[in-house]
Order: C-alpha cells, then sequence, then structure tokens
C-alpha cells in the first residue's frame, strides 16, 4: 500500500474524447487526517454526464480541474481510517472515483452491506441509477397505470430500469429505443412490449411500437429522438429530460427538434431534473426496489472493464453505447 494510479484529465476534449484527452498518474497512497478515511477501491462508475463535465463551462456542477484526478462514483473498502463513525473494514459508496484510492472526509461516504447485495449494485440499480429511473418516471413524468410510456436509450443503465418499473407500475405499454438489434431482443426479454433498433429511423420505429401514441417520454438522448417523441405525444404528455446523449460531443448546434410548436397545442410538459432533488423519495425507492430485486421481479445489466488504466477506454465505449447496462469499472 505504497503507491496509488489515478486518472487524470489531460486536456479538454473538441468534439468526441480521445485517449489523449486523458493520463495515467502514479501518486503515493494518501494518509488520512482527523475525521478522514482512505477508501481502497472496488468499483467505479463512469456515466455520461461526465463529458460535459470535462468542458470548461458554467453547469449544475463544476467541470474537472485539468492535470487533477476525475472523480465520480466509487465503491469500496475501508483500508485507514481517523474517523469512529466508520472502522477499517467498512465497505462506503462516494464519489472519488478514477482512482485506486481516494482519501475523503468520513462524512463524504456513506456506508453499504456488500451481504445484502453485490457491491456493483449500489453503483446501478440501487444507487444513483435506479433512483433517477424511478424518481424520473414516477415523480418528474408522474406516470399513471394504463399509459403508454416510451424510453430512449433504453439498453443503457437507466433506461433499462425505466421499463421495467413503469410495467411494474402498471403502465399499459412500455416501447424503447436501443442500438443494435441485440439490445433490442434485450429490451423484449426484460418485457418491454416493443423495442426498435434507432439506426432504422426513431420517428417510423416509433410510429411502428406506438401506434396510439405516447403518454410519457423518458428522454435520455434529445435531438431526433426528442423530436419524434414530440410527435408521437398525446394530449397532456409529458417527458421527463434526464439526458442529451445525442449532443455532448457535438461541435454545431442540434437540428432537431424542429417542432416545439406541437408543445403548445398538445398541452406537453417538458420537465428537466436532476436526480439530487428528488432525495425524498429513496425510501419508496429502496423499499420497492429492494422488494423487485428479492422476488426477480427486476433485472439489471452491468459491462465490467477491468483495471484502472482502462476507464478512459471505458468512458469512451459508453459514448459509443457499447454497453449493456451499467458500465463500471473494476479498480
Amino acid at each position: 500500500m505504497t503507491s496509488n494510479r489515478e486518472i487524470h484529465l489531460a486536456s479538454r476534449p473538441q468534439g468526441w474524447p480521445t485517449d489523449d484527452n486523458f493520463r495515467l498518474v502514479e501518486t503515493d497512497v494518501p494518509t488520512p487526517g482527523p475525521g478522514q478515511i482512505v477508501v481502497r477501491n472496488q468499483y467505479m462508475s463512469v456515466d455520461p454526464y461526465m463529458r460535459g463535465r470535462m468542458n470548461d463551462v458554467k453547469s449544475y456542477v463544476a467541470p474537472f480541474a485539468l492535470d487533477a484526478p476525475l472523480d465520480g462514483g466509487a465503491i469500496g473498502e475501508v483500508v485507514a481510517s481517523e474517523a469512529a463513525e466508520i472502522a477499517v473494514g467498512a465497505t462506503v459508496l462516494h464519489g472519488l472515483g478514477w482512482r485506486e484510492y481516494a482519501l475523503l472526509d468520513a462524512t463524504a461516504a456513506r456506508p453499504v452491506d456488500p451481504g445484502v447485495a453485490p457491491a456493483t449494485a449500489y453503483l446501478s440499480v440501487l444507487g444513483m441509477t435506479g433512483l433517477t429511473a424511478y424518481a424520473g418516471l414516477l415523480e418528474v413524468a408522474a406516470m399513471k397505470p394504463g399509459e403508454t410510456v416510451f424510453v430512449s436509450a433504453a439498453a443503457g443503465a437507466v433506461g433499462s430500469l425505466v421499463g421495467q418499473i413503469a410495467k411494474l407500475k402498471g403502465a399499459g405499454r412500455v416501447v424503447g429505443s436501443a442500438g443494435s438489434p441485440a439490445k433490442v431482443e434485450r429490451l423484449l426479454a426484460l418485457g418491454f412490449d416493443a423495442a426498435f433498433d434507432y439506426h432504422d429511423g426513431v420517428r417510423e420505429g416509433l410510429r411502428a411500437a406506438a401506434p396510439d401514441g405516447v403518454d410519457v417520454y423518458f428522454d435520455n438522448v434529445g435531438g431526433d429522438h426528442l423530436e419524434a417523441a414530440i410527435s408521437a405525444m398525446n394530449l397532456h404528455g409529458r417527458a421527463a429530460i434526464c439526458g442529451m446523449i445525442a449532443q455532448y460531443n457535438a461541435t454545431e448546434a442540434p437540428a432537431a427538434p424542429r417542432n416545439l410548436a406541437l408543445v403548445i397545442g398538445k398541452r406537453l410538459t417538458l420537465r428537466g431534473f436532476l436526480v439530487n432533488d428528488h432525495n425524498d423519495v429513496r425510501a419508496a425507492f429502496v423499499r420497492d426496489v429492494a422488494g423487485w430485486l428479492r422476488d426477480g421481479s427486476l433485472s439489471y445489466d452491468e459491462t465490467i472493464v477491468d483495471g484502472i488504466e482502462n476507464a478512459p477506454a471505458a468512458f469512451l465505449g459508453l459514448l459509443r453505447g457499447d454497453n449493456l447496462g451499467k458500465m463500471l469499472v473494476k479498480v
């Protein structure tokens, strides 16, 4: 326990990130001060929102600093502690990924029980990913039983859970878009009523999958998906805007949606949200999801890349859509 490897942001991407935007740096393992702990990370998360933090622009979260480690969700074992409330050997969830060893205040870590669920589940279905799906669908979009739900990027970590939760909460029909025939097949296996490959045309695929229109749209993509959803949405339809991955790497303004005037006549609600605004539903989320996992009615997929040195490759793969479910790095 003498050497620590970290992934630093070496330069800010212009358009699509490349390997050159990242640097593997070796440092000393940190020593905790009063009230602090050192965590040996076991798994870390890579997420689409991280692309926005690589730009030096004002946003809802501060940009990553150059020549410093990136950060994000991680889980690991406490290997040194100067905090009475968290002992050595505890498994904790925290926000300092992209490194092998993390030094943080004990108040910034949340102990979890790896005996209740696999460690990786706390970064996906039982973590921010699951809460995003649950709160976005039920609180932001206020889905009602019997409604038709459309989910974009539905084979991803959030989207695959949104579709399943919608069915478990009584949706009449759930449809999803994905980026390959294999992913379409996976969505059908997860219980989606219909799914289509967006490469074959989003508007055409959605029209065939939801011929009676859409009441709720969970948007992870933006662009042509949002345009198609607006055209397909029924009166008083609601869209929860979670992400717009279609334009994260764009260097020009997006061409779509070009039909926003329909929002007026259809009396649509398009509402953006951040998961941290919905901690008030965390107890209900944990209760419901834990129960669904126990009885086998909810499934989740993971794509795991091995080695901290491969974290940039995992992130680039995420942006390309290489993952099924949650993209994680085994540190």
